[in-house]
């Protein structure tokens, strides 16, 4: 059950209105990376979730995004303003200016429409906390870099909060994937190929022109994976003896109801 609450969880403040920032901010309301994507992503994980803790957490987070787009929605609505009666004011994005009369709509920042093709959705726990973690990384960055594109103090501040709010956000998935206790890359439940996995097979040739030599072998290495090398070049290349897919191979994580039962 949802239930508005007139007032904004942050108080926003827009000291001059600046249309083409206004028009910025449009990437966090109706953008792949933006409050109304998040909310949904996160709504629908929680709604198709049988671990009844984390289907709390990914239901409060995707309350809290719903709340975030009402304070991107009134920092734009607040800098866009000038486009319901000025001319020049319209021109900087007709389509905001006419067709949306000067207010927030469900585009980002090109007019691009919103899209439910932004949603990752698997139904699988383990993945969708992974994206989860990702797409409240690409928001920090995002809101992020606005901050640069406005000298406003009201809604630099306004910024910083739903900046750190991704922050707290990203902590809490993180969070709640480590207390599945799963190895960090088991995913699904059938395990991956033994030795076939550990194979990093190199495709890369030369010395790039601008960095130098390039030389991936210490990562690989820091990965616990061994560096292959083509055919082409003399290489032994990977390991394609045939395995069969067993399911229920792959370790499996431990929910807070199944540590109960156990």
């Amino acid at each position: 059950m949802y239930h508005h609450v007139k007032n904004l969880m942050y108080t926003v403040n827009v000291g001059q209105p600046d249309v083409k920032f206004g028009n910025m901010l449009l990437e966090q309301f109706g953008g792949a990376n933006g409050e109304l994507a998040a909310a949904m992503q996160y709504s629908i994980q929680g709604f198709n979730c049988e671990d009844a803790e984390r289907k709390d957490l990914l239901l409060d987070i995707g309350t809290e995004e719903l709340s975030h787009l009402e304070v991107v929605g009134a920092l734009i609505r607040m800098h866009l303003r000038p486009m319901k009666k000025d001319r020049n004011a319209a021109e900087t994005d007709p389509l905001v200016a006419v067709a949306g009369g000067g207010g927030v709509s469900l585009v980002n920042s090109v007019g691009d429409a919103w899209t439910a093709d932004y949603l990752k959705v698997t139904g699988d726990l383990g993945v969708d906390l992974r994206s989860n973690i990702a797409a409240e990384a690409r928001a920090k960055i995002v809101y992020e870099r606005l901050i640069h594109f406005t000298d406003d103090p009201g809604s630099r501040e306004a910024l910083q909060f739903l900046m750190t709010r991704e922050i707290t956000h990203l902590r809490a998935f993180t969070a709640a994937l480590e207390s599945m206790e799963r190895p960090a890359f088991s995913i699904g439940t059938i395990a991956p190929t033994p030795g076939l996995v550990d194979e990093f097979y190199k495709d890369s040739t030369g010395i790039d022109p601008e960095l130098g030599e390039e030389n991936a072998s210490v990562i690989v290495k820091h990965a616990g994976l061994h560096l292959v090398e083509s055919p082409i070049f003399k290489g032994e290349g990977l390991d394609t003896k045939p395995h069969k897919p067993v399911a229920g191979s792959e370790t499996a994580g431990r929910t807070r109801e199944k540590k109960r039962a156990s």
